[in-house]
C-alpha cells in the first residue's frame, strides 16, 4: 500500500466522522471548512469546462472548442446576454471546424 492511497484513505475516513457530526449531531462545520464548502461550486465550474473544452481521452488537446470558449468567455466579460455568449461561442467555434 502507497502512502498516498494511505493519506486518503485517513482523509476519507475523518471526513465519514465529521459528516457524521453535522448530519447526525446537529453541529454546524467549523469557519474555515464551511468557507471552503461555499467556494467549492465556484472552482469547480471552471475546472470542468477546462478539462471538458482542453482534453480528449488522456491528451492535451487545443482545437476549435477551444476557441469558441475563449471567445464566449470574452463576450460574457463584455457583459453580453448569455444567449449571445452561447451563439458567439457555438459560432466560432463552428467556423473555426469549418476552416481546419
Amino acid at each position: 500500500m502507497s502512502w498516498t492511497t494511505l493519506l486518503v484513505l485517513a482523509a476519507g475516513a475523518y471526513g465519514f466522522k465529521v459528516l457524521g457530526l453535522v448530519v447526525l449531531g446537529r453541529r454546524g462545520l467549523p469557519e474555515p471548512l464551511t468557507r471552503c464548502v461555499q467556494l467549492l461550486p465556484a472552482a469547480l465550474l471552471p475546472a470542468l469546462i477546462a478539462i471538458q473544452t482542453l482534453t480528449t481521452g488522456h491528451r492535451l488537446v487545443v482545437d476549435a472548442r477551444a476557441a469558441g470558449v475563449g471567445v464566449a468567455i470574452l463576450a460574457a466579460w463584455r457583459r453580453a446576454p448569455f444567449p449571445v455568449v452561447i451563439l458567439v461561442g457555438a459560432a466560432v467555434t463552428a467556423g473555426v471546424r469549418a476552416l481546419s
